[in-house]
């Protein structure tokens, strides 16, 4: 599977962003999705997880009611909706696919397809 994302961009802190990743095949129903990101000199972390039907989510501690990851298979696009941002959350954010997890699974690593990025810079 190919990923491809989309929606980065410069925004004021408290402001919102909402970042596309679009697949290619048909098969994108069979992929748990995920995001990540990796800010300038840290390494690359969790941010959501999101089940292959949609009807399961993870979200790292620092986004929890702020993200919200979701999916729509018709469109074999996963969003990340993010409010509330903050100039932390500054970051190239990546998308990544898993085959092979249980049912209602959500890993935190182990993805095996990544798209290639889209930056984030959220200034105060």
């Amino acid at each position: 599977v190919q990923l491809v994302e989309s929606g980065g961009g410069l925004v004021q802190a408290g402001g919102s962003l909402r970042l596309s990743c679009a697949a290619s095949g048909r098969t994108f129903s069979t992929y748990v999705m995920g995001w990540f990101r990796q800010a300038p000199g840290k390494e690359r972390e969790f941010v959501a997880a999101i089940s292959r039907t949609g009807g399961v989510t993870d979200y790292a501690d620092f986004v929890k009611g702020r993200f919200t990851i979701s999916r729509d298979n018709a469109k074999n696009t996963v969003y990340l909706q993010m409010n509330a941002l903050k100039v932390e959350d500054t970051a190239d954010y990546y998308c990544a696919a898993v085959q092979g997890v249980a049912w209602a699974g959500v890993p935190r690593k182990g993805y095996d397809y990544w798209g290639q990025g889209t930056q984030v810079t959220v200034h105060s």
